[in-house]
């Protein structure tokens, strides 16, 4: 006989305003413990020093993660221009230094270089596996190891405020897997004046905006209250970039067991991706073929 899980069934989203100085799984589990919520998870994991929308998903809305972890975000950061670090932000060393100061024309005509279809080298204090082992683990052992390029889509980067010579108000956005701190680095190596990351903060992710998001403390303060569950959104704002179809009655029928089901749907193309409501709930996502829905997840809501 299966264990029941701990908690509370509850399904949707809280938006949360991620402070600097906590980890993104400590957000998680604030927000768990404050809801006395069964399952929680969180989509796209900040830096513990970087602050911004961080999406905590509840129940059945965790299905719905990958969705917003793969929808584009935006970031304003700081470059501090004249200093590389070992870990590209504040909380490394300094291991080069240059005099030179670029000026805002100089920054802008390289900005372009960073913008499209572009490879990005992650940080060597970043999650990223090598051989089976994440990369902040073998840079702080001391190993020496190379990080492969990735892919990255850059829709736009923008310099938005030069407090001074030394620092550099950026803004990005970009789809999954982007590394501010990389671009921080990169951008000093193109302009000959190493660089590194002052401060981070993520703008929106997906559907979801920082200023719509509650701090911990006001999460402290309505802990284990209706209050709180109040500010819960539906699972269904984690599929907007997904078209929706409606399910018939008993196309929902069969698609909760995991099932094909008939749905009706407008302008949407043989094999596309969606999802599947009926009253304005989320059924299933799959793949739309002939007039019914192949379920890949289904939800029991």
């Amino acid at each position: 006989m299966a264990r029941k899980r701990k908690g509370r069934e509850i399904s949707g989203w809280l938006v949360v305003d991620k402070p600097a100085g906590m980890t993104s799984t400590a957000v998680v589990n604030k927000v768990k413990w404050a809801l006395q919520a069964q399952k929680a998870g969180h989509a796209g994991t900040l830096d513990p020093e970087a602050t911004g929308v961080l999406a905590v998903a509840l129940g059945e809305a965790t299905k719905t993660v990958p969705y917003i972890t793969d929808a584009l975000k935006a970031y304003t950061f700081c470059v501090r221009l004249g200093q590389a670090t070992n870990t590209d932000d504040t909380e490394g060393e300094v291991i080069a230094e240059s005099e030179r100061r670029p000026s805002d024309d100089e920054i802008k005509a390289v900005l372009g270089s960073f913008v499209g279809d572009v490879m990005q080298v992650p940080p060597k204090y970043s999650a990223v596996k090598i051989d089976g082992q994440r990369a902040y683990k073998l840079a702080r052992d001391g190993e020496e190891f190379e990080v492969a390029a990735r892919p990255l889509w850059v829709e736009e980067l923008l310099l938005v405020d030069r407090p001074d010579a030394d620092h550099a108000v950026l803004e990005m956005t970009c789809g999954k897997g982007g590394y501010v701190r990389s671009v921080a680095r990169d951008l000093g190596e193109k302009l000959g004046c190493y660089g590194h990351v002052a401060w981070l903060r993520r703008v929106w992710s997906g559907p979801f905006e920082a200023e719509d998001g509650l701090s911990i403390e006001d999460i402290d303060r309505m802990a284990q209250s209706p209050e709180l569950e109040a500010h819960v959104r539906p699972l269904e704002e984690g599929l907007a970039d997904l078209p929706m179809v409606t399910a018939t009655p008993e196309g929902a029928t069969r698609l909760r067991n995991g099932n094909p089901g008939m749905v009706i749907a407008t302008g949407i193309e043989y094999g596309d991706e969606c999802w599947a409501a009926i009253d304005g709930k989320a059924v299933a996502v799959g793949r739309y073929k002939a007039g019914e829905l192949h379920p890949s997840r289904v939800f029991n809501q």
